[in-house]
């Protein structure tokens, strides 16, 4: 544990020139006054590292100091040579560069964990793409989006002016957006940007032209792509909130009723004679139930003038818009 502490200590130093102590505590997970013991152990093994006080102070190697030491273990090397494996680096242009990098990084490994790198290619196989995917409406089969420009506008830090499609609705739509990275998810690439200072998610192959402006990129202060990503997924995943329909049914249809909507209701239906409300006796029963959407209320149309809603008014508009629709339908 802690020869691997000290050799992330050294490669962090190697690359970033001064870290305070109490960063590096942080990102290593124990205490600032382990990293000064560390910081002694790699003075006395010979590594010319100091500290340096004060309010910009920190620890660091002497100017010019460099080692070629990996010191990977045989489950990194393995890890890291699981990326070969990936779609997304062919995607966005890198899958040369990424074989050249994992190539340089196997002639610096030490010599007994070479093998077991070499054969993570041949037993770990990584396949993001669902099974059966088709490819999307509008887009020819086995062509993926070309990411080219959306890469160099977000690296470049620049607006992107978008021609979009969205789904259901054939006329693009033209935008400027703030670009904060893309996202791969289950082989899917998303452009995440702000429109007018609000999130929005892009379906790349749904892009149908790309421009990267001279403006630069107006992104919300101290927001990542990360916090971005998340907020969005989130709205992507919450699952919609019920809508509460009160209704009454004449007691004649009822047992139908109860078979077809019965998995809706929220409270059970009131017996007759019970006193639980006044629509329980009679020649209709009032129930509480639950649609997933407003629209979802249009399937009691199907009892005609035997299931009225009462609430919400909403609940009634929706239904007056449905039988308005079926009169102009019918009425010649």
């Amino acid at each position: 544990m802690k020869a691997d502490r000290l050799l992330s200590i050294l490669l962090l130093l190697q690359t970033r020139g001064r870290v305070p102590a109490t960063e590096l505590a942080e990102r290593l997970e124990v205490s600032v006054r382990t990293i000064y013991r560390d910081v002694e152990s790699l003075s006395v093994a010979g590594v010319p590292v100091f500290s340096e006080r004060g309010r910009h102070g920190g620890i660091r190697l002497l100017p010019g100091y460099r080692t070629d030491v990996t010191g990977m273990t045989v489950d990194e090397a393995r890890a890291l040579f699981v990326l070969s494996a990936q779609s997304a680096h062919s995607d966005l242009g890198l899958e040369g560069a990424l074989g050249s990098a994992l190539r340089k990084v196997m002639a610096a490994l030490p010599a007994p964990h070479r093998p077991a790198a070499e054969r993570v290619s041949e037993r770990i196989l990584v396949d993001p793409a669902r099974w059966m995917q088709n490819a999307p409406a509008g887009a020819a089969p086995g062509t993926g989006p070309d990411l080219g420009e959306l890469q160099y506008a977000v690296f470049a830090d620049r607006r992107l002016r978008l021609r979009y499609r969205h789904s259901g609705t054939p006329a693009p739509v033209e935008y400027a957006v703030d670009p904060y990275g893309l996202v791969s998810k289950a082989s899917v690439w998303y452009l995440v940007a702000d429109l007018h200072g609000e999130p929005r998610l892009f379906r790349a192959d749904r892009i149908l032209a790309a421009e990267t402006t001279e403006e630069v990129v107006r992104r919300r202060p101290g927001v990542g792509l990360g916090e971005v990503w998340a907020a969005l997924r989130e709205q992507v995943e919450r699952v919609p909130k019920d809508v509460p329909v009160r209704v009454r049914v004449r007691r004649g249809r009822l047992d139908m009723f109860l078979r077809i909507h019965g998995s809706r209701l929220t409270a059970p239906p009131p017996e007759p004679g019970s006193g639980v409300n006044p629509g329980a006796c009679g020649e209709w029963a009032e129930l509480a139930l639950a649609f997933p959407a407003l629209p979802a209320v249009r399937m009691l149309l199907a009892f005609g003038a035997d299931v009225e809603v009462l609430a919400p008014p909403a609940a009634r508009r929706e239904l007056a818009r449905a039988a308005a629709e079926a009169l102009r339908l019918y009425q010649d």
